[in-house]
């Protein structure tokens, strides 16, 4: 097929996720490298969001390429209940990586059966069935994931599944109190969430389910003391910490995990995204050593066709050795502090700014109407007049591609890029911006 064939095939028969399908019109992709992909025509198109945060290292990677080259010539796939050594090998990798309290990992296909398997196992382990977690939170959007999730996204399953109990940020920036520090703030959302564990019975609380760093709904980074006082909580009640890492994970903060910039240890760890990159679809669950001892006499009732698939595996093994034998934590340090700084700049610069919020690589733009009442630019949960739309199609006419969410930028980009790269990208986000700002004035 031809482009434009191709074009029609997708508009035809391809439903697109988070869309109304009428008005779509998709970039057909001939080719990509590095942090860019080119349409037939050779139009050069940025990526900066890493596709959906999760190709951390960006196109055409030959080391993992030619990892999964070499699976397919051994074999393509092997169930579960075989050992290969892709599995065996990731396994074992995984756990080095993570805190020494961790023991086993279980594989899944993606970040939300990731989360639902995480749930199943605290739920099993503790004899519990309540889970907690976050309004603002996204944990995937099929039916369990989908009702760990807070934000709008969950609507079209309810009404949801009993026992899932929602719980309020620390969202300081909207916060409505004034704190005189984070430490304040931190003792205010702490005391609130254990307060509201004794509302709900601690003895029927399974897991606190938490990104640790909020992703799509804002990149919101906790205040200081936030995590380990909900560790606490946990350590206090008997609860499950399960750390969501599908998005924060994998280098993107600055850390191989986004839970060590705040020294703890959770119990269970959820991933997928970044431990292949997406060039094959994989995800996982980290368990502690005590949970993983409680299944050798317990029946692990968790199953899938293709946990653990030999070709993601093999993928996996070759990202993750990547991360290391390239430097990407080093880049991503450098190349982080870099956009900390451009976004700073452009806080100061644009009135259409309200926060700005980073951290290594992974970073957001809130927009607003007035910086003094913090008005949001779109009302929450919706867009009305399709502004953020308009934005983001601004800047994808500047080949800057990337997405919103609310009223929020986000610029997430290859763990790769270099700091010219970023600095030749981030002067498109200005210029949009400005055009932002007339807005206001209107």
């Amino acid at each position: 097929m031809n482009a434009q064939e191709i074009k029609e095939a997708s508009k035809k028969y391809v439903l697109q996720s988070w869309s109304k399908q009428a008005g779509l019109n998709p970039i057909v992709i001939d080719h990509a490298e590095g942090i860019y992909m080119y349409d037939a025509e050779g139009n050069r198109y940025t990526d900066m969001s890493s596709q959906l945060v999760n190709l951390n290292v960006g196109f055409g990677n030959k080391v993992i390429g030619d990892a999964i080259k070499a699976q397919v010539d051994k074999f393509c796939f092997v169930g579960p209940a075989y050992a290969a050594e892709s599995r065996a090998t990731l396994g074992k990798m995984i756990i080095d990586l993570l805190p020494d309290n961790f023991g086993k990992v279980f594989f899944t296909n993606a970040g939300a059966d990731a989360n639902e398997n995480a749930v199943k196992i605290a739920r099993m382990y503790t004899g519990r069935n309540k889970v907690f977690s976050r309004y603002r939170s996204y944990h995937g959007s099929s039916f369990g994931a989908g009702n760990l999730t807070g934000e709008p996204r969950r609507y079209p399953l309810e009404p949801g599944i009993p026992g899932f109990i929602k719980f309020f940020d620390p969202y300081v920036y909207r916060e409505p109190i004034e704190f005189a520090s984070e430490e304040d703030a931190t003792k205010y959302y702490l005391a609130k969430l254990r307060e509201q564990i004794i509302y709900e019975g601690p003895d029927s609380v399974a897991a606190i389910v938490m990104e640790t760093i909020t992703g799509s709904n804002g990149v919101i980074i906790p205040p200081k003391g936030y995590l380990p006082g909900v560790r606490k909580i946990c350590d206090e009640f008997g609860i499950v910490m399960i750390c969501d890492e599908v998005m924060a994970g994998w280098c993107r903060t600055g850390k191989m995990f986004a839970f060590e910039n705040f020294d703890i240890k959770p119990d269970i760890v959820t991933f997928a995204k970044g431990v292949t990159c997406g060039y094959v679809q994989l995800g996982g669950v980290a368990v502690s050593s005590k949970i993983a001892a409680y299944f050798d006499d317990h029946l692990l009732s968790c199953g899938l066709t293709y946990s653990g698939h030999p070709l993601a595996c093999a993928a996996g093994v070759a990202c993750v050795n990547y991360y290391k034998e390239a430097n990407i934590l080093e880049n991503v340090n450098k190349v982080g502090k870099v956009l900390g700084e451009l976004l700073e700049e452009l806080k100061e610069k644009h009135p259409c700014i309200g926060d700005v919020r980073y951290i290594g690589l992974f970073s957001s733009i809130e927009l607003v109407k007035d910086r003094e009442t913090k008005e949001p630019l779109v009302p929450y949960g919706k867009d009305s007049e399709g502004t953020m739309g308009k934005i983001i199609g601004m800047l994808k006419a500047k080949k800057f591609m990337t997405y919103s969410h609310e009223n929020m930028i986000f610029v997430n980009p290859a763990l790769i890029i270099t700091e010219e790269q970023l600095r030749e990208e981030m002067v498109k986000v200005d210029e949009v911006l400005t055009e932002v700002d007339a807005w206001l004035t209107i």
